[in-house]
């Protein structure tokens, strides 16, 4: 199998297309190649009046064995299969318990009954499909569970974003994540796609999937189970208390994986008072934008725009601030719209969300500005979280309170005056906005980064400034502002507890919070195999 990268191909391309520019780039006849499969296809489209696809192809060719004796076309190597990263064989004494079931405990979990662990899965959460019926509650009615929504639940919060799949870490891993998604109901595009995407209604019947191997290799899922308390004894963990309802419970073991997500703040505090080491972290915070869907692929794709093959367009930008903090766009949902997602009463979140089909009107995205330690009023290892809150509860009640998030029109907010209405682009947050001006709940260091941010990204995305594009206020969960420190072994300072994923501080995305669920699951087989 020869491997070829770079080829040009246009956007009404077909396998014949394919096997046609795969046999160019080998300098061979068509006839000679035999297959070709799919490994990576982006859009290029730094020309607006030639937007195509570069793709990277595996292809079957005749005298496959005669044409690698050869000299190889630029572009062209032979397909070496690496072989998998073996699997520990554990021999736990107790079951291991994971705590949470988003990406990071799902893949935990998954990881350990693959290998015949028989772990424990516990979320504070309801089941997505039960979820599901809250998170709609919130959008429709304003009414809030604290213990089911947004944040908390089977699947995190990725199950209710855009289901994005692109990550900036580099892990063998990260191949084993993708196919069991596609394994469990996921497209198989995600397989080659350059920004590849599930879109929330696949994604929750992907994870359901998940639970149900789990649970068939011998696991336990147990839902509505919030973790109160470790049990220690010195420095070792030998267990740890949850709360079911109204049942109290205990479960004990030697191996925990916590896997909790950036917003269980409860948990967070409860585990601080235990002696559980915490640091600082940076974070950042901001609002989302939303414009019009078409504007952004008229300025992305130009007269390709409304190209089929094309879909809705992404973008990802950047602008450097005098300050050094920069701002920057961070979980873009083309087609989607802004939703709820506080998980404590009395506090104003947003986040995004979009269908696999991202046939919405509206395109939005996260504006962030980062937040330093130093912003944070005190060397308190919570500090960060403190700092949160305020500014969501600040929203709330700048929004008028019953969870109506406070929104601006970017015009208005670059003048530095309050929004009465809206304009071309209406907002799509449900239980609905309050206009304002953000700079009433936001510090004086974000709104001027984002002031800046906005003007220097409309020179990157014409439009981008758009008088009546929308701001929505506030978005501060982007990850975690508080870091449990791990060893090398992935063991916090209590043997046997592994702080994984985003709430731990060590991951930033669904691919990277599910790696880090593999990587700690490893972690504890191996460490089982030395007791």
């Amino acid at each position: 199998m020869l491997r070829i990268s770079n080829i040009n191909i246009p956007l009404d391309y077909n396998e014949a297309t394919l096997k046609s520019a795969a046999a160019r780039k080998l300098h061979l006849p068509e006839k000679a190649v035999q297959s070709v499969k799919l490994q990576k296809r982006s859009v290029d489209a730094r020309d607006k009046g030639d937007v195509h696809f570069v793709v990277t192809v595996d292809a079957a060719v005749e005298g496959e064995a005669q044409y690698l004796k050869k000299k190889l076309p630029a572009g062209v190597a032979q397909v070496t299969k690496k072989p998998a990263a073996p699997v520990p064989c554990p021999s736990f004494t107790q079951r291991p318990v994971v705590v949470g079931a988003g990406p990071a405990g799902l893949f935990a979990a998954l990881t350990l009954a693959c290998a015949g662990a028989k772990p424990i899965l516990i979320e504070r959460g309801k089941c997505v499909d039960d979820r599901a019926a809250d998170v709609d509650r919130m959008r429709e009615n304003g009414i809030l569970d604290t213990e089911s929504n947004v944040q908390f639940g089977e699947g995190g919060a990725g199950a209710f974003s855009d289901g994005k799949l692109t990550t900036g870490i580099k892990s063998p891993f990260q191949k084993v994540v993708l196919e069991s998604l596609v394994k469990h109901g996921a497209p198989e595009e995600i397989l080659y796609l350059q920004m590849p995407h599930i879109g929330t209604d696949l994604l929750r019947g992907v994870v359901a999937s998940i639970r149900q191997e789990i649970i068939s290799r011998g696991g336990v899922v147990m839902f509505s189970t919030r973790l109160t308390q470790l049990i220690v004894r010195g420095s070792h963990v030998e267990g740890i208390r949850a709360k079911q309802g109204d049942r109290d419970m205990e479960l004990m073991t030697d191996t925990v994986l916590l896997c909790i997500g950036h917003s269980a703040r409860d948990t967070i505090q409860s585990l601080f008072n235990q002696g559980v080491e915490m640091t600082q972290k940076p974070f950042a915070m901001g609002v989302r934008i939303e414009h019009l869907q078409e504007m952004v692929n008229r300025s992305q794709y130009g007269k390709f725009y409304n190209h089929p093959a094309l879909g809705a367009a992404p973008y990802k930008l950047a602008a450097k601030t005098p300050d050094g903090r920069g701002a920057y766009t961070f979980c873009m949902c083309p087609g989607g719209e802004v939703i709820a997602a506080a998980s404590q009463e009395g506090g104003l979140v947003v986040n995004g969300m979009s269908y696999h089909a991202r046939a919405g009107r509206n395109a939005n995205a996260a504006l962030l500005v980062g937040v330093r330690p130093e912003d944070f009023g005190d060397d308190h290892p919570l500090s960060g979280m403190v700092l949160q809150r305020s500014i969501e509860q600040a929203a709330f009640r700048l929004g008028g309170g019953n969870y109506r998030a406070p929104a601006q029109r970017v015009e208005d907010f670059l003048n530095h005056r309050p929004s009465t209405g809206f304009g071309e682009v209406s907002p799509s947050y449900r239980p609905g906005v309050t206009p304002c001006d953000l700079h009433e709940c936001l510090p004086e260091f974000i709104t001027q980064d984002l002031a800046i941010g906005i003007r220097q990204m409309d020179r990157q995305l014409h439009g981008f400034a758009s008088p009546d594009a929308v701001l929505t206020g506030v978005e501060t969960r982007s990850s975690s502002p508080v870091r449990i420190p791990r060893d090398e072994s992935l063991m916090a300072s209590l043997t046997g507890l592994y702080p994984v994923g985003e709430g731990a501080g060590y991951a930033g995305g669904i691919v990277s919070a599910a790696v880090d669920g593999i990587r700690a699951a490893h972690a504890a087989m191996e460490r089982s195999n030395l007791l």
